[in-house]
């Protein structure tokens, strides 16, 4: 009793500073993604809070960490700005209501349709695109500068780099609290390594005044409590077909990170998250983020990753982090904002290193070339556009690719019976892809007057493999000749019954045969 009740002490206090780490985290993340949007700091906070609070709460997946997110801000950028805050607000709205819809139906089990691949292609881009975000920090621009416009923009390309001592003191600082984090875990785990490298560079910068960014020179994050309010916007027909496409593209993407991200924890914590039920608090927390102010958000895989790795296991890692972040707004401004941007791109370097999967580079020559292919477009189009993007076009891909190679494996074997009747032996799945070959394989004028398939091992997918069927029945009937079906399965039976007139052929019921079923 009493180890247990030490272990769920340690487990607390583990949660609380895992929490702690990630509210540090979350400050200049959040306040990043609000200029992106064009909107106030302070409304990029909120959603932080209000977003994080009620999915570690509701949420189908323990430790993972919600908040706004940049692939969702780059699809608020125009809404912001052509019709203003408000109409952001009330899209939200709409949402988290879509979000909840979604769930209802209980359609986040589809997210299993989801290749590896893809996966692999989702982590990847997601760490370089986290990875090219930090680039920013390296600039002179101010806030709005360096911060404003996709995840992209300004990165690399516009940003007037630092030079000179201010930009040795920022990767010195950086190193460090890489340095940090690395080593660290290998003397104690008592203090999360990324908190301790936040907390000692911090020192080091305030006790040598060290002249390096801070978080106060992005903005200041001081504020009250968030109140509730609705959008100031028209209800009428008009603002809804303004805000409906920018609700639709913004729950998707939400819906899909947060999955995604879900699957990710589950497969490094060995435990299995509810995706309805995510999808559900996800829904739930845009909504309530609209009515106080925020710009919503979704799931964080970097956030989740610093807090996964700090030892946050349980619901109280995400809700301290929320906590603590409201704790910052109401109270603790001052201090936080002296904090380096340095401590906090070393934290966010560590994180990509950790969520790129390296190994994928290791396997590359390994796997099958359509599914290298989708790991790098799908990595490839999730920094250059977004998430969701990505992921649709890489699924849509795979099935393709998927689709070409088993259309290749349909095979036609052809043997004369002792009755005088021309059998063909069918291998592989009849569907739209493998039609062509599967009627080519034929040979009308060199068959007996009696013919039968063997659909033993076999399976007519869909209405594509119905339509060869029937073409295939009408040549034989065309010749005088008679076409017979057998060891359909029961689906495959079903089809036909569906199709009524559609296929005119006899399909054999023999019980000495071995009928295939989908087991």
């Amino acid at each position: 009793m009493t180890t247990n009740l030490s272990d769920k002490i340690i487990n607390t206090k583990d949660d609380l500073l895992s929490g702690l780490t990630v509210a540090l985290a979350l400050v200049p993340e959040a306040i990043a993604f609000a200029f992106i949007a064009g909107v106030q700091p302070l409304v990029g906070l909120y959603a932080a809070f209000i977003i994080g609070l009620i999915t570690a709460t509701f949420g189908g997946r323990p430790g993972m960490i919600s908040g706004a997110t940049g692939a969702l801000a780059v699809v608020m950028v125009s809404l912001v700005a052509n019709h203003g805050v408000q109409y952001l607000f009330a899209t939200v709205i709409l949402m988290g209501i879509i979000q909840m819809i979604f769930a209802a139906f209980k359609l986040g089990k589809f997210i299993r349709l989801v290749p590896h691949p893809v996966m692999l292609g989702f982590v990847n881009g997601l760490a370089i695109v986290i990875f090219l975000a930090q680039l920013k920090q390296f600039g002179h621009a101010n806030a709005e500068g360096w911060l404003h416009g996709s995840l992209l923009e300004g990165s690399v390309i516009d940003v007037a780099w630092l030079a000179g001592a201010q930009l040795y003191w920022l990767l010195s600082l950086v190193a460090t609290t890489m340095a940090i984090i690395y080593i660290l875990p290998k003397m104690t785990k008592i203090v999360p390594s990324s908190l301790a490298a936040i907390a000692i560079v911090s020192g080091l910068v305030i006790m040598f005044n060290i002249d390096t960014k801070t978080v106060g020179d992005i903005a200041k994050i001081g504020g009250g409590l968030p109140t509730f309010f609705v959008p100031e916007v028209a209800l009428s027909l008009k603002t809804l077909y303004i805000i409906f496409p920018y609700s639709l593209i913004l729950a998707m993407i939400g819906i899909i990170e947060s999955l995604l991200t879900l699957r990710m924890i589950d497969e490094i914590t060995e435990t299995h998250g509810s995706s309805n039920r995510e999808c559900f608090a996800q829904g739930a927390a845009n909504i309530v983020t609209g009515f106080f102010g925020g710009m919503g958000g979704c799931a964080m895989i970097g956030q989740s990753m610093i807090n996964v790795n700090s030892g946050g296991k349980t619901r109280i890692s995400g809700i301290a982090a929320a906590l603590f972040l409201l704790t910052f707004i109401l109270f603790a401004a001052p201090l936080i904002e002296q904090i380096p941007i340095a401590a906090l791109v070393g934290v966010m370097f560590s994180v990509v290193i950790g969520t790129f999967e390296w190994s994928s580079l290791r396997i590359f020559h390994k796997i099958p070339k359509g599914d290298a292919f989708v790991l790098i477009l799908v990595s490839l189009v999730t920094v250059i556009t977004d998430l969701a993007t990505a992921v649709i076009l890489g699924v849509i891909v795979s099935a393709l690719i998927f689709a070409w190679e088993h259309a290749k494996s349909i095979l036609v074997v052809q043997q004369d019976d002792y009755k005088g009747s021309t059998v063909y032996k069918i291998h592989g799945p009849l569907f739209f892809g493998s039609t062509s070959i599967f009627l080519e394989q034929f040979k009308v004028r060199e068959s007996q007057n009696d013919v039968i398939i063997d659909f033993a091992n076999s399976q007519v997918c869909d209405h594509s493999g119905l339509e060869a069927i029937d073409t295939l029945a009408e040549r034989y009937l065309n010749a005088g000749k008679t076409l017979h079906l057998i060891h359909l399965s029961a689906d495959c039976r079903k089809l036909l019954k569906k199709a009524g007139n559609l296929v005119e052929v006899n399909v054999i019921e023999d019980p000495k045969y071995f009928v295939a079923t989908d087991a």
